[in-house]
């Protein structure tokens, strides 16, 4: 059998709710960015609602479309400025805007215009971190912007967000102080923002003074931790890379999947399987381990996931995220559900 990830519905509903449960009264935004971390979408959104997801991110406003596609009611989070044409297809859809920049408030107020349609705005505003958001001192400038349009019926500002840098709690403080600063001058002015989110996955979690009304959160949703953080409780990851064995030799046995799928090559030296098992060498469509006793073709291995290292575990071998090791696997690896959907 090829190789694969295994991915496990069930998994996804479980962690959503146990996220769902820890971060409330806040209300949780999923994130699928990339591909739902490298899972697939049209498998993880209808996971997702059948979990009770009242709102998915989706970073760019193409896989927003894909999304409200298949999820008519629930609400819509994008991200990325986008094109003019982008922001009205949005805006036709319903998604809700996040807004980094004051040009990119005009795009959106232009569209609005043509369209004669409300669009739904998060302003951002940058509390650190400097990924995107309209900084302190121009903040007074987009506010008064984007209140204009308001009262000109052309968009309704629903939320103000930011993201964190995570370096350190005291960093992390003075965000919030920001951020809060942010809020009061929006509504000093006369708006009235519903939704406020400041925090994504690791800070949501451990961070309980820092979330707001709602929180963003992609990987720990499908038990992908942070790097150097530690375990997840009440958390599992939702899929398994597995491959087969195509050769055992003395000294190696080979798997059926390497760089061209997406196994990074400086893997090489890794622990993979239960830990036991080092990778040799990634070649292009294999990968070669260490030998264990009673290797055969044709056994099914797995690389990481349930029962065996993490893809952080793999991650931190590199210096890179958990998420990168996932969305990384090639979308010629077949993904292959294995609990049903309801």
């Amino acid at each position: 059998m090829p190789a694969r990830l295994e991915i496990d519905a069930e998994a996804l509903r479980e962690n959503i709710a146990a996220v769902r449960e820890r971060i409330a009264p806040a209300e949780l935004v999923l994130v699928t960015k990339d591909e739902a971390y490298g899972h697939g979408l049209d498998w993880a959104v209808p996971a997702a609602l059948e979990a009770g997801a009242h709102w998915i991110g989706s970073y760019d406003i193409g896989s927003a479309l894909r999304i409200r596609a298949m999820a008519p009611e629930v609400r819509i989070f994008a991200w990325e400025t986008s094109s003019a044409p982008l922001v009205a297809d949005a805006i036709a859809a319903g998604i809700d805007l996040g807004v980094g920049t004051i040009e990119y408030l005009q795009r959106v107020i232009d569209e609005s215009r043509k369209a004669e349609a409300v669009a739904r705005v998060h302003l951002k505003i940058d509390t650190g971190l400097h990924r995107n958001g309209i900084r302190p001192e121009g903040w007074a400038d987009a506010v008064a912007v984007a209140r204009a349009a308001e009262d000109a019926g052309l968009l309704r500002v629903v939320g103000v967000w930011s993201h964190l840098a995570e370096a350190s709690d005291a960093e992390d403080d003075d965000a919030q102080r920001e951020f809060r600063a942010a809020v009061e001058a929006l509504k000093a002015a006369g708006g009235t923002p519903e939704h406020l989110h400041l925090t994504a996955s690791a800070a949501s979690w451990w961070r309980p003074e820092l979330r707001g009304t709602m929180c963003r959160i992609g990987a720990f949703c499908y038990g992908i931790r942070s790097a150097d953080g530690p375990e997840l409780d009440g958390l599992r990851q939702v899929s398994a890379l597995k491959a087969d064995v195509i050769d055992a030799a003395a000294d190696r046995v080979r798997l059926d999947i390497g760089a061209l799928d997406g196994l990074p090559s400086t893997l090489a030296g890794a622990a993979v399987g239960d830990g036991s098992v080092r990778i040799l060498r990634v070649g292009p469509t294999w990968t070669d381990l260490e030998p264990w006793k009673g290797a055969a073709c044709g056994q099914t291995f797995t690389i990481l996931g349930p029962g065996a290292v993490s893809a952080t575990d793999l991650a931190e071998h590199i210096d890179t995220v958990g998420e990168e090791i996932l969305t990384r696997i090639s979308p010629l690896i077949a993904r292959v559900e294995v609990s049903p959907r309801r």
